[in-house]
């Protein structure tokens, strides 16, 4: 057996709901608390397209040639492609502030 702990809870008190038989669960997270999850996801994925994007932008048109032996420097279809996903990355970075 697990000696009990001494001290306050560092969890919120779980609620026992009657059509699990008693069981105790956590509460569940509020639209507000999904809406910022939703948003810091937004956020970290948008700012990756960006970075990428730019990479290739910087790559295609041979103005980033890191690294040396990456077939993407010098092929101006990517730097089309890295502005796309670029655009794409603002586009998710600014649904993350409304």
């Amino acid at each position: 057996m697990v000696p009990a702990l001494k001290g306050p809870s560092l969890l919120p008190p779980a609620r026992k709901h009657a059509s699990l038989g008693g069981v105790a669960r956590l509460p569940r997270r509020t639209s507000r608390e999904r809406a910022t999850s939703m948003s810091k996801l937004l956020l970290i994925l948008g700012l990756l397209a960006l970075a990428v994007g730019l990479l290739w932008i910087g790559q295609g048109t041979g103005a980033l040639p890191w690294p040396q032996s990456s077939f993407m420097i010098g092929q101006i279809q990517w730097a089309g492609y890295g502005a796309a996903l670029a655009a794409l990355g603002l586009i998710l970075i600014w649904q993350c502030q409304r």
